[in-house]
């Protein structure tokens, strides 16, 4: 039976080589600090004892070095052995010599041999969680790839080839990502936890970086570093910008990254859902560079507050919505390229409406902060606001309902009261001059009596 609990041991050290993807050297090693652990838990030490173990057979010997003493000096049996019995092993053999003798472990007992197991499993398990946090580790900003095993609504649970657990949360996944179990997705991984020696590997389908290593995978020039990406701005799901630019002449960026009828990038889309992506060439001019992250609107005039960080962005009244886009997002994910905060303002060069009114003459009765998100998206004056339809106006600021109709009546309540009053004005002159050309008619009609 003991024989069998050493063989047992031993096969399962080796199991635990084939599954775990641990290799020789450092099994051997983990195997040898296992028995030297238990020794020292039942002896109170493991210094007197050599641990051998052997790959090549499977094996492993144990010895044990004692110290001889006379036998009425005799104090710990561990590290100590009598004459008496020194002698029985080698009668040439003297006091204060060493004695070294093979030690059969199964004699230890059933319990030493399970806590040996139940040793070694442990160390087996740290070291295979201390291997897959370096080996993740290292991987930290690339893609990989995984099988969707099982769905929760917080985050889905992903296994990696070798069947490691990879994490995708809600969160990091793109709004219109739907997977069900057995499916494989691709990520990119965004960081690794080790706490309390349990790695997590989370990953990431929204990061700039997925997108970056995307064009890495379908555009060989951005592999060979003949075109680098500069920046990226991404609303995942729905836009992103990516600024790329090449140090030879001979490469147009913007080409090579959109393909031959764009053959390149659709790939990368179908893969992001379908989110449209705008690729801009870069340049250290931020005025120019700005103007290129505003397309499709065509900017007249940038003006730079590079202390503060801010640009005001004039354009013709038309191109104002080009810049800003559905939602506000245009000019959102420009910002986010630039690191600007971008301001937008109409082109003031056509003739102001005399009956216009700035947004700020209404500083008393709107917020400040609700007319710095109306210049935001473009509106300078009250009929610039008047003229967006109320839904569109909700959807492109992002304001309450309640807010926005607050906007519109107090504005509407401007233009209406001065039309009120100028209508009455011109009805009270229309009716004046009624009874001037009544009194004249009646003049000249007037004849003399007989």
């Amino acid at each position: 039976m003991a024989k069998q609990e050493e063989i047992s041991l031993i096969d399962s050290f080796s199991e635990f080589k084939d599954l775990k993807n641990i290799d020789r050297s450092t099994m051997i090693s983990v195997l040898e600090e296992s028995f030297r652990s238990v020794i020292s838990k039942m002896f109170g030490t493991d210094e007197n004892y050599d641990v051998i173990i052997n790959p090549d057979k499977g094996d492993f010997e144990i010895y044990r070095n004692r110290k001889i003493v006379e036998d009425a000096d005799l104090q710990d049996t561990n590290t100590e052995i009598s004459l008496s019995e020194a002698k029985k092993i080698d009668a040439d053999f003297e006091v204060d010599e060493d004695v070294t003798d093979k030690v059969d472990f199964t004699s230890f007992g059933r319990r030493a041999i399970l806590n040996l197991r139940q040793t070694l499993a442990s160390k087996i398990l740290d070291l295979q969680k201390d291997t897959l946090y370096n080996k993740y580790k290292e991987k930290i900003g690339t893609i990989v790839t995984g099988e969707v095993y099982q769905v929760w609504k917080k985050e889905i649970l992903l296994l990696d080839d070798e069947g490691n657990e990879m994490l995708l949360p809600k969160t990091e996944q793109i709004p219109s990502d739907f997977y069900r179990k057995g499916d494989t997705l691709r990520a990119v991984v965004a960081k690794v936890d080790n706490k309390n020696n349990n790695p997590k590997i989370i990953l990431s389908r929204t990061s700039p970086l997925f997108l970056q290593r995307l064009f890495e995978l379908e555009v060989p020039e951005i592999n060979d570093g003949l075109i680098t990406i500069r920046r990226i701005a991404r609303i995942p799901g729905e836009r992103a910008k990516v600024a790329v630019e090449s140090y030879d002449e001979r490469i147009d960026p913007v080409g090579a990254c959109v393909g031959m009828k764009g053959a390149r990038i659709h790939g990368i889309v179908r893969e992001l859902r379908n989110e449209n992506i705008d690729v801009i060439n870069y340049t250290s001019n931020m005025s120019l560079f700005m103007s290129r992250a505003l397309s499709p609107a065509r900017i007249s005039s940038i003006r730079l507050i590079d202390e503060h960080k801010k640009a005001e962005v004039f354009l013709k009244p038309e191109e104002v919505s080009l810049a800003i886009g559905k939602g506000g997002m245009n000019i959102r994910l420009a910002t986010m390229l630039t690191e600007y905060q971008i301001e937008v303002f109409r082109d003031v060069d056509d003739i102001f409406d005399e009956e216009d009114i700035f947004l700020d003459e209404f500083l008393d009765e709107i917020e400040p902060w609700v007319i710095e998100i109306l210049k935001g998206i473009g509106c300078d004056t009250a009929k610039n606001v008047l003229e967006i339809p109320r839904q569109e106006l909700i959807k492109r600021t992002d304001l309450e309902e309640e807010t926005v109709d607050d906007v519109i009546r107090v504005l509407s309540a401007e233009f209406d009261s001065e039309g009120d009053a100028e209508k009455s004005l011109k009805d009270s002159e229309a009716h004046e001059s009624s009874d001037q050309e009544s009194v004249s008619d009646a003049e000249t009609n007037d004849e003399p009596l007989n």
